[in-house]
């Protein structure tokens, strides 16, 4: 298929720029799957598409707030620092801006001074390896220095970091939300669970490949990031039950759906697994964990908008999107949701 399959038109206006308060009145497209039917819901709503021995999976990581701005030391000029990956427990993948400014053996201040960082390397990509100075817990001082690396679409200022964040947010090393999980609630979680749902966490943390642009014409020439995830045992062995009874996993996010997959893949099963993974879903893929999938609006011709129409059917998902489009839902990382489910 071709990039430009994946293309639809989107009105400025319909990227969300704030979150909606409460996280749970987000709007919520809900399309079966399997017909193309769908209807227009709120995401409280949610309740009402999972049944008693299905199971929710969800993605645990926690975003770092890995965007900084500080100063070279030896000339003053200003510099802007995005955590990537970590490498040690005072090295860091990073990228810089400008580039230029950032060269092996440059040394840099942020904070006041709570911060330092020396470039050691430079990436064959342009990205730098970077060793930071520090006292006490890197990502205390962090917590400091550091802004939330909100994506590029997003030009209002987040007043509230945790707003960033999903309510059950926990292992550290995200550079990027995992915004299916926004929309939920400890009081939504808590009604799930009621219900006879049991719910289970995987950690994928989420890299900027997330936003890479596919440029090839031919999406199967496009090469994936590389991001690390872990699937615990509890969560491994809540799959494999609610499977063997006759239960629906409900992937709640492209990453979420990743890690399933990915762990599907390589092991023959569900089981405990850790690792990296730069699976690359488009269509054509055969699904072998999840059964629905909870996820938000992404950008045109993205490998997300083609991860969810191998899940959903090309035909059924350009149409949701433009259904989306034309009732003026709320689109990307604060924008609204859509539910993909079947029997």
């Amino acid at each position: 298929m071709k990039r430009s399959d994946f293309y639809y038109d989107l009105p400025q206006e319909l990227i969300a720029q704030t979150p909606v308060e409460p996280r749970d009145s987000s709007r919520m497209l809900a399309v079966n799957k399997n017909t193309g039917e769908y209807s227009h819901r709120v995401f409280s709503d949610i309740i009402d598409y999972i049944n008693p021995g299905d199971c929710l999976i969800l993605n645990n990581t926690k975003v770092l707030p890995a965007r900084m701005y500080g100063e070279r030391v030896d000339t003053g000029s200003v510099v802007e620092f995005l955590l990537l990956n970590q490498k040690s427990f005072d090295t860091w993948e990073v990228i810089t801006g400008p580039g230029k400014k950032a060269r092996v053996g440059h040394k840099f201040t942020f904070g006041g001074g709570i911060l330092t960082a020396e470039v050691i390397e430079v990436l064959p990509d342009g990205n730098r390896i970077a060793k930071f100075g520090f006292e006490g817990n890197f990502f205390e001082v962090i917590d400091k220095v550091g802004e939330m690396p909100l994506p590029h679409y997003i030009t209002e200022r987040l007043e509230d970091k945790d707003r960033y964040q999903t309510v059950y947010a926990k292992e550290e090393g995200s550079a990027a939300a995992p915004t299916a999980g926004l929309h939920f609630t400890p009081e939504l979680m808590d009604k799930i669970k009621a219900k006879g749902v049991e719910i289970g966490f995987v950690t994928l943390h989420v890299g900027l490949g997330t936003f890479r642009p596919v440029k090839a014409d031919n999406i199967e020439e496009h090469h994936m990031h590389s991001e690390h995830y872990h699937l615990p045992a509890e969560t491994a062995d809540i799959i494999n039950r609610t499977k063997a009874n006759g239960g629906r996993v409900f992937a709640v996010g492209t990453t979420c759906c990743r890690t399933l997959e990915s762990v599907a893949s390589f092991k023959g099963e569900i089981c405990e697994d850790d690792g990296w993974t730069n699976i690359f879903i488009y269509p054509g893929y055969e699904f072998k964990c999840i059964d629905c999938l909870i996820t938000n609006f992404h950008l045109p011709e993205s490998t997300l908008i083609m991860l969810v129409s191998a899940f959903c059917g090309y035909e059924n998902t350009m149409n949701a999107y433009k259904i989306a489009v034309e009732e003026k839902y709320r689109f990307f990382s604060f924008g609204d949701a859509c539910v993909f489910y079947g029997e």
